[in-house]
Formats: C-alpha cells, structure tokens, sequence
C-alpha cells in the first residue's frame, strides 16, 4: 500500500523536475533561499565596523548553534546545486530548441545583467568556494596568520592583501548583476509583471542588487582605506 503510494508522488516528482516549468520554479525557490542567505550574510558581516567584540561575538554565537548551522550549510548547498542544475539545463534546453544562431544576434528585450546571467554564475560559485577556504576553514590565507575565532583580525589581515579585496569586489559585482536579473524574473514568476510596473519592478531589481553590492565592498573598501583596521 505504501510503496504503490510512493511510486506515484516519486514520478510526479520526476516529471515536475523533469519539465521547463519545473527548472524554472526550482531556479526561483532556490534562488530565493540563496537571496535571503546573502541579505542575512550581509547583516552579519557589516557588523566589522562596529569593532571586533561585536563581530567576533557574532561568530561565537553561530557556533553555539553548530547544528542548526550545519542544517542551513547543507540546505544552502543542496539549493546551490538544484540551481546550478536547473540554469545549465535550462539553457542547453533553450540553445537544442535553436540548433542553428541567428545571423545577426542583438540584444533585444534584454539587460547585461541577463546575458552574463549563466557565466557569471560559475565565477560567483568560484568565489564562494575560495571565500569559504580563506575565511572560514582558514586554508588560504595570504600574507598573514589565520587566527581560529578572531573574524574581525582574519577579514581585516585578508583584506589587507589588494588582489584579495580586488577579487572580492569583483565576484560581488558579478554576484550584484545576478540578482538583479534574478529578482526581476523572481518577480515575474510569481506574476507581478505588468507593462504598467515593469519599469517600477526593474528599477527596484537594480536598486536592492546596488544596495547589497555596495554592503558587501564596503567592507575591503575600507579595509583597504585604513577606516577598518
């Protein structure tokens, strides 16, 4: 009885993956986890400029939840895959259903931020993936001592390096071009998309993809400046 029961719900499961539809509402579930653990990132790492206590205060409080943050961690990673998943197949979908290019291709109907949208996606998990290995496993950290607990001394030591900071805030531009493409279809996917808000809803794409770029570069910015030190 139970196993009759599953075998449905598992080829419903298969068959919605399977489907356009189904990659796009998991690109946009996915992305929106992903959304929110930036916004949430972004308002812990800004608390660098309120000095070391607080930040590193934050951190020990993370790791009093150990479980509950391997949770997010592996959720956050399981949704990084589904994404990067569902945006490859997407686009090979669209590039079979189009075998031959158009003669002369222009960027009609579309922003910069759609057309890097698949490139710059792997150069942002690039970047995740070296973000991690300097500032919370330690392994790369150039020209300077990794301390074990002191976030404030590691992000202030590693920012300290140019080219460090300098890849820094070029991943967040990319990452900043991403959201704003991925907010706006986020907005047309749960139907918001009207020609009389179009322009309201593009704009506010822009506008909280700026706001979360110009968060995150602060941070080296200012580092870099001699205002965090």
């Amino acid at each position: 009885m139970s196993a009759t029961a599953v075998g449905p719900r598992q080829n419903r499961a298969v068959t919605f993956w399977q489907s356009t539809n189904g990659k796009k509402v998991v690109m946009a579930v996915t992305g929106a986890m992903m959304f929110l653990f930036v916004i949430g990132h972004l308002l812990g790492n800004l608390q660098v400029f309120e000095g070391p206590a607080k930040i590193n205060g934050y951190s020990h409080f993370l790791h009093t939840i150990g479980e509950v943050l391997w949770i997010v961690r592996i959720t956050l990673i399981v949704a990084i895959i589904l994404h990067i998943t569902a945006t490859v197949q997407l686009a090979l979908r669209s590039k079979k259903a189009r075998p031959i290019g158009y003669s002369r291709k222009e960027a009609i109907n579309s922003s910069y931020a759609s057309r890097t949208m698949y490139w710059s996606g792997p150069i942002v998990l690039a970047f995740i993936i070296f973000h991690l290995l300097q500032f919370t496993a330690g392994y790369i950290h150039p020209e300077a001592a990794f301390v074990e607990g002191d976030v404030y001394h590691n992000l202030v030591s590693g920012f300290s390096v140019w080219w460090v900071s300098a890849w820094y805030i070029f991943a967040i531009t990319l990452l900043g071009f991403h959201l704003r493409h991925g907010l706006w279809s986020m907005f047309q996917s749960v139907g918001l998309a009207h020609p009389r808000h179009t322009l309201v809803l593009k704009n506010l794409a822009l506008l909280i993809a700026t706001l979360i770029v110009l968060g995150y570069i602060s941070i080296p910015i200012s580092v870099l400046l001699g205002i965090v030190k």
